[in-house]
């Protein structure tokens, strides 16, 4: 299942942390989802969401990368998935796409919708993350975001 929950203002990478958002898909345990979404969902699951950022190209190169996939990687390493665990958000990993080099993956975890949502604003509003884009202000050309539940019979939950 496919959602692109936002379109992004900054996207990790533009303006501002201000992002258009369709209703939200749920995700988390099987008792807070629907019966069409939850048949398949471990009670006790979390919200999942799997997001892949692709560094702008035409800035690769420019100034050691400034702009690039390595620029974004930085500011991941340097201070981003700290930022994210300092309220709330459980970091699962962060990859680096071998098919597409431009690409970076990463999979957060949270209680429910309602915790991604006070963890994305917390987020938002911190001066460290303000600090830190201003630093490495990376576009992005295409964020993609997944929202996802574990099955009952996942070993990750």
């Amino acid at each position: 299942m496919r959602k692109v929950i936002f379109v992004a203002v900054m996207g990790f990478g533009l303006s501002s942390m201000a992002y258009a958002q369709d209703a939200p898909a749920p995700c988390g345990p099987a008792g807070d989802l629907s019966a069409d979404l939850s048949t398949n969902v471990a009670a006790d699951s979390r919200c999942f969401e799997l997001r892949m950022y692709t560094a702008d190209v035409d800035r690769d190169g420019v100034d050691d990368y400034k702009g690039g996939i390595n620029e974004l990687h930085q500011r991941f390493r340097e201070k981003e998935v700290e930022i994210f665990e300092n309220h709330g958000a459980e970091v699962i990993a962060v990859w680096q796409n071998l098919d597409a080099p431009n690409t970076l993956i990463w999979m957060l975890a949270y209680r429910d919708r309602a915790h991604r949502q006070e963890v994305w604003a917390a987020f938002a509003a911190d001066p460290e993350w303000s600090a830190l884009l201003e630093k490495y202000n990376v576009p992005i050309t295409r964020p993609d975001v997944f929202m996802m539940s574990a099955t009952d019979y996942s070993a990750l939950k």
